[in-house]
């Protein structure tokens, strides 16, 4: 696996700064943030798409640092009810699609989106199956709006090369988690796949080593991101949560870096799993964490990957095939019982 780097945390950087900086941290990916809640400061597609003298200077950027793109990433609603909201996710959403086919990567991150409900011009996420209208709602929501938009537009990636569009499973969005995933993914098509966050999972209680097993083959990214639990709030008022992030006081659970939520003895039994499901490319470290600055958030999270993250490749088990091969000829040869095996 490779160790990777999201650019949004550090958006106080400029580009060749921010690749300066993942380089002396030891980073071999970048994810490009390329618009919405990622912000343009490190990518902007509609500059790269129409500057063929900027592109150039961008990608030359890239290749003096030999610091490869995992993914282009734009996180929005393209399904809002809100029309003017819907059609600049959109552009954003395909837009990374065409910069991509341009600079030849397969894969962007993106959200799934949650709509309204008929007149409302507010998302609306529905969590519950009665009251009656609640279901009502969500299959309008999946049948009328999220399908016919993610037919489409998984069509227009394919078109144009994009082989991964990989959804983060993100409470509030109509794909939140392995069941939903693989609902869209039938119905769209099977560029549809995941970019894995846990720590948007682990709240609402998801075993990793069953949400990776459920997502085998199609888990094409991954955002290296924990939560920690503050146990008198979810006694007291359960894990839906409705403070924001500067009242990390008042809610159940916070994000955070590695080794400040779960102990990296989690994270490797994490990563085992991946590997063993057949994972096996960047480790993308996303800093969201209330306790520590930006810097050091990432800067803990790299040197606690760079000690339990497989960095070889996964390649040809030669050495157990070879191994398990001589000894199954030796017991054949010494008891006669490769026939009945």
């Amino acid at each position: 696996m490779k160790l990777g780097i999201y650019t949004n945390a550090r958006k106080d950087l400029s580009f060749e700064e921010f690749l300066d900086y993942a380089k002396d941290l030891g980073a071999e990916m970048v994810e490009l943030g390329c618009g919405e809640e990622s912000g343009f400061a490190h990518c902007d597609p509609e500059v790269l798409l129409n500057d063929e003298a900027a592109f150039a200077r961008y990608a030359e950027a890239l290749s003096r640092r030999r610091l490869r793109v995992s993914a282009l990433s734009c996180h929005g609603n393209p399904v809002a009810a809100d029309p003017s909201l819907a059609a600049f996710s959109d552009r954003c959403m395909r837009n990374a699609v065409l910069l991509a086919e341009k600079m030849r990567l397969d894969t962007i991150n993106c959200f799934s989106g949650c709509p309204g409900s008929g007149a409302s011009r507010l998302a609306n996420w529905v969590t519950v199956g009665w009251p009656m209208d609640y279901p009502q709602l969500y299959r309008w929501q999946w049948n009328e709006v999220l399908v016919p938009y993610w037919k489409d537009f998984a069509a227009f990636a394919r078109a144009h090369g994009i082989l991964h569009v990989a959804l983060e499973m993100h409470p509030g969005q109509m794909c939140y988690n392995p069941k939903t995933v693989k609902r869209l993914r039938a119905e769209a098509g099977d560029n549809i796949g995941v970019n894995l966050d846990f720590s948007h999972l682990l709240w609402q209680r998801m075993e990793p080593d069953l949400v990776i097993e459920e997502l085998r083959g199609m888990i094409w990214h991954m955002h290296v991101k924990d939560i920690a639990f503050q146990e008198r709030q979810v006694r007291e008022n359960g894990l839906i949560n409705f403070h924001y992030f500067d009242e990390s006081e008042k809610r159940p659970w916070n994000f955070r870096c590695i080794g400040y939520g779960h102990d990296l003895g989690w994270w490797g039994r994490v990563f085992a799993a991946l590997r063993r499901g057949g994972y096996d490319y960047v480790a993308s470290v996303e800093y969201e964490c209330e306790i520590t600055s930006a810097d050091f958030g990432i800067r803990s999270s790299l040197e606690r990957l760079a000690s339990i993250l497989p960095r070889d490749s996964l390649g040809d088990p030669g050495f157990w095939r070879d191994r398990a091969a001589a000894q199954r000829n030796l017991l054949d040869q010494k008891y006669g019982v490769g026939e009945e095996r």
